[in-house]
Parts: structure tokens; sequence; C-alpha cells
């Protein structure tokens, strides 16, 4: 999700966040139909780092399941870091100069789709 996007600087740019909340919340919409065979939480990253609330606290869930299971007390930060590291390593490559035009980029392995200009 793109923070500094035209379409999300109004809401971007009063509310950190902002713009995961509404890409979360269109995910809701989009998957409505796999709440009834499955537990279905949206997972949304803005580029400059914030998560939506529910993707936040799946995050944070597993951390603490990965500490629990490891014995590892970091686990959580462990998380965040990874996450975070993979968010700085697709700005490197979105966010760099473009000709003037935009394309989108898709991780296939992870299905997460990301848009930006490279």
């Amino acid at each position: 999700m793109d923070t500094v996007a035209p379409s999300y600087l109004p809401q971007t740019s009063s509310v950190a966040g902002a713009a995961a909340e509404l890409a979360a919340n269109r995910k809701i919409a989009k998957y409505s139909q796999l709440t009834t065979s499955y537990h279905f939480v949206p997972v949304a990253f803005e580029t400059m780092g914030p998560i939506n609330s529910s993707g936040m606290e799946l995050s944070k869930e597993l951390g603490r399941r990965t500490t629990i299971i490891t014995g590892d007390a970091k686990g959580t930060s462990y998380l965040f870091q990874r996450l975070l590291v993979a968010i700085q390593r697709f700005n490197a490559v979105a966010l760099r100069p473009a000709a003037g035009h935009r394309r989108r980029l898709t991780v296939p392995e992870t299905h997460i789709t990301f848009s930006g200009c490279l």
C-alpha cells in the first residue's frame, strides 16, 4: 500500500495506518465468502511501515506462539524485524526513480501484491 499515493494522502496525512486499514477493509469485502469456511484475517502493510490493526494482532499472536515453541523471548521481535526488512526490500525496488510509469509487482510465493513505481 503506497502511503504517499495522492488518493491516500488525505487519510494518511492525519492518521497513521489509515491506508492499511482501508486496504484491509477492501480485502474483507473481496474475500467475504471465505469467512463461512475459513478464519480470514486481512493483513495490509503500508510502504512506510504501518500495519492494519488485525494484521498487527495476528503478527503479535504468531510471535507469541513462536516464543512459546522456541523458548526464545525475542520471537515476536524477530518476526517484526523480518516483516519490516521485507517492506524495506520492496521499497528499495518500488520507490526508486522510474521512467514516469507505474507497474505492479507481485510476489507469487507469498500471494502479496504491491503497487508502486518501478
